[in-house]
This record gives structure tokens, sequence and C-alpha cells, in this order.
């Protein structure tokens, strides 16, 4: 199949620059809806989930929206899904912002936290280290860049693989102030901290990626 009869839909439940997103997956040549419509983003070839703003907000959004269901579902059955930015920190066990700590989707164990750096919010291009292997990062310079825009993320991993039968995610890392989670890879669910829809022909080719595994 060629990456015009994917389908992918972007989820639209209130919290993302889904116009961004839509241009950056039309540039695949990927068929691409902006939709919050149950069927349509169960039956997609792929789902992308983005996110911008708090995480709290960004939960009570996708709730309402069902997408927690949604994304459940289509992971149940093998189903590709995306998450960008607070898209992917809604993937892990909770967030702690201002000393208030929501529940979040628990697909991983860990927490979104503060970054602790001189500077923050992380704002701009920054480098990654992926690991070999890695299907999100192929055919990618391990000096590529990718534009950041975020306050919090994941600085600790901890996954323990219980099934010997069971592949461990493959986690891609960045650095500022300290080292944080930037890139996960587990199964049908990837996710990324920075935007590759914002982040040039780098961002275009990790989506490209993406879209082949479709």
């Amino acid at each position: 199949m060629t990456a015009a009869s994917k389908k992918v839909v972007v989820f639209d439940y209130g919290f993302g620059n889904v116009r961004s997103a839509e241009r950056a997956l039309a540039r695949t040549g990927a068929d691409v809806e902006i939709t919050r419509d149950f069927d349509r983003a169960m039956n997609a070839d792929g789902l992308l989930v983005p996110g911008v703003g708090a995480f709290a907000s960004c939960m009570k959004g996708l709730r309402d929206a069902r997408g927690d269901w949604i994304i459940d579902r289509r992971l149940s059955g093998g189903r590709p899904v995306l998450g960008i930015c607070v898209g992917m920190q809604i993937l892990f066990a909770r967030g702690i912002e201002h000393g208030v700590e929501t529940e979040g989707l628990d697909e991983w164990p860990g927490a979104v936290e503060p970054l602790q750096a001189e500077i923050v919010p992380h704002m701009g291009w920054n480098t990654v280290d992926a690991p070999a292997g890695s299907r999100l990062f192929a055919g990618l310079d391990a000096d590529a860049r990718f534009y950041f825009v975020h306050s919090y993320a994941v600085q600790d991993w901890s996954f323990d693989v219980q099934n010997p039968a069971m592949q461990a995610p493959t986690v891609t890392w960045s650095t500022h102030g300290r080292p944080f989670v930037a890139a996960v890879e587990n199964g049908p669910l990837w996710a990324t901290q920075f935007h590759p829809e914002k982040s040039g022909d780098a961002g275009a080719q990790l989506l490209t990626n993406w879209i082949g595994t479709l």
C-alpha cells in the first residue's frame, strides 16, 4: 500500500494544533482527516493525538470526547496511535503540575513533572539520542534537530517487561537541564515530546516513517 492509501485521523478534542498536524501528514501523501467522530477515529489506519496546554485540561478534553476509550480500543486491536507533545504526556500514569496530580491513561508507568533546568520552558530546536534499531528515527542523522515547546516531561523511565516474549519499548532521550524522554516506540503506540509537524524536513521524515508502518 502507498502512503496515499493510508487513512489517518487527527483526533480533534480541542487541545492541539490540528491544522499543522494535518498539513504535515498530508505532506507525506496520506489521506488525512480532522475529526472526533468515534467510528472514523476507530477505523482509520492511524490515529494522531496532538496536545497543547495543561495536562489536566487535555485529559478532561480527551475523556469528554471519548478519546481515552478510542485509544484503548485501538491499542487492544493493535491499531497504531501516535501522540505528540501533551498527547504523549497523557499516555503516562500521571501528570504533576503546580503541585496537582492528575491521572493519565497509564499506558506507560511514570510521571510527567516540571523540567529541572535553568531556563523553562524548553523552547526551540534540540537533538535527540535515538537508540539503534529505532523505526521512528530511521534514515535521520544523529544530529537531526526537532522543535520542542514544553515545561514538563518524563525524566525517569521504568518499564518492566514481565513477558519474555514481549519486546521492551524503544526509548529516545533528549536533554534540557537533565535528560528527559523525547520519544517512545511501543508496539502500535508511538509518541514524541517534540512537534514533528513543526520540525521541518526531519519531522517530515519521522512522520513518513510512522505512515510507513500503518
